[in-house]
């Protein structure tokens, strides 16, 4: 029920303030109306007794005391879907931005989402082909999977995120595959990098995006992810397919986060993140997955800046206790001159084993990347020793493994931004790469899968 028009007691910053209000519940939309004319939108984000907190996802700019009401809707935060997203792109809160006209439905959906019952969770399988050899190869992207990639200012993540939204697929077909990408308080150069890429490789068809601009309001950034991940929601759950979703950057969120929980004077926790920064990432991390009976699925790719590279800061250290693994992007790498620059020691995806072997990718697969990843390890401690030492005084396997690493990083990490590999041709370039090591170094391969692969 629609509650009458309330004054306003103060305004700070994008926050608005009353008192004296009652039934009014955590989440609600409020709409005000400035000068009798305008009308913005807000949504109640802390009750204390009878005073409201109200955020706007639009600035305050010409709102007073005096020249401006408050109307509770009685309803929380709601965008309509249809099929008709695919090939659409939306602002911040679900307005379309394309020219294309608004998504007439009658049922809308609450952006905070559904929570799924762990019971009615069905376990992550089969993976989504990326192009990009390292993901593919030693950090598999399974279905329902959350895994995101942690980098830092100034490395590739978006041609990274740009890549992979191009490239994407099923690892059998790809009917009934859609991407919902999520732009995060970027850059309005990012945004178009993004349209025009998106644009040249001719998959719009098959993408719905939200965009928040970096000029827009920080309290729109709040909502811009949950807006992404209802669109998922529905895509997978109604329309029944297999949605991934790309959001960048959730670093910008959580500036959001605590910029607006230092309006509300909370009590900050580490670097001045509010609190329950965990669990509020985890509302958005737990979006992702399968249901049991349904044969829509929806899986999350992350992608956060860390703040001096450091992997201990807040923000990268909480989302690797939510999510199933991480991609992390090397600046050593990337100075070298290797696109994507990831690490693959600190690499990983925790449920790879469960989507990948015979009947997924190949049966070689678990092996392979067993032994790449065992002796690229390997070749990080020679290197150190070649300094100490001079590479000289290396023994001859030694200096084999010097080779090894050198190709790795060329032949294998590096490859062009528009290079699309097969998972059998990944596969195939580790198993190139190992023949530079003698056979008995191979110890993590089989020797029925050395004398199929190995030639």
């Amino acid at each position: 029920m629609v509650k009458e028009f309330l004054v306003l007691d103060r305004v700070k910053g994008p926050l608005i303030v009353l008192s004296g209000v009652t039934d009014v519940a955590y989440n609600e939309v409020v709409d005000i109306v400035v000068d009798n004319n305008q009308k913005r939108r807000g949504q109640v984000i802390q009750i204390q007794n009878d005073i409201v907190f109200i955020q706007l996802f639009e600035n305050t700019s010409g709102i007073a005391i005096d020249n401006s009401s408050v109307r509770f809707t009685g309803k929380p935060f709601e965008i309509a879907l249809s099929k008709d997203i695919l090939g659409r792109e939306f602002n911040g809160i679900g307005v379309p931005i394309d020219g294309g006209g608004a998504i007439f439905n009658s049922k809308k959906y609450n952006v905070n989402g559904r929570p799924m019952n762990p019971v009615a969770r069905s376990y992550p399988r089969n993976f989504i082909q990326t192009g990009i050899s390292s993901i593919d190869g030693l950090a598999t992207l399974i279905r329902g999977q959350k895994l995101p990639i942690f980098s830092g200012n100034g490395m590739p993540h978006n041609e990274l995120a740009n890549q992979i939204v191009r490239q994407a697929k099923l690892g059998t077909d790809n009917e009934d595959f859609a991407i919902v990408f999520g732009g995060i308080g970027i850059k309005n150069d990012d945004a178009n990098f993004f349209r025009k890429s998106f644009e040249e490789a001719g998959v719009l068809d098959k993408v719905t995006v939200f965009m928040n601009l970096a000029e827009d309001p920080v309290v729109e950034r709040i909502i811009t992810p949950r807006c992404a991940l209802t669109a998922a929601e529905y895509l997978a759950f109604e329309e029944n397919m297999h949605v991934l979703v790309v959001l960048t950057d959730l670093t910008n969120y959580c500036e959001a986060l605590r910029e607006i929980s230092s309006l509300r004077e909370e009590v900050p926790s580490r670097k001045g993140y509010p609190g329950y920064m965990y669990s509020d990432l985890a509302t958005l991390y737990e979006r992702a997955g399968m249901l049991k009976g349904k044969t829509g699925s929806i899986t999350q790719i992350p992608i956060l800046s860390m703040p001096n590279d450091d992997i201990t800061h807040p923000i990268p250290d909480l989302t690797g206790y939510i999510t199933e693994g991480q991609i992390v992007l090397s600046r050593n790498l990337n100075q070298k001159g290797i696109y994507p620059p990831v690490d693959v020691l600190r690499s990983l995806s925790r449920i790879m084993k469960d989507g990948i072997g015979e009947g997924f990718t190949r049966e070689d697969h678990s092996q392979i990347s067993n032994q790449v990843f065992s002796s690229y390890s390997k070749v990080q401690e020679i290197r150190s020793l070649a300094s100490v030492i001079g590479e000289d005084e290396l023994s001859d396997t030694d200096k084999l493994y010097i080779e090894f690493g050198k190709m790795f990083e060329e032949k294998f990490l590096s490859q062009a931004f528009d290079e699309d590999r097969t998972i059998f041709e990944t596969l195939d370039i580790m198993w190139e790469l190992v023949k530079i090591l003698p056979k008995d170094q191979l110890d993590r391969l089989k020797p029925e899968i050395m004398e199929k692969y190995l030639k």
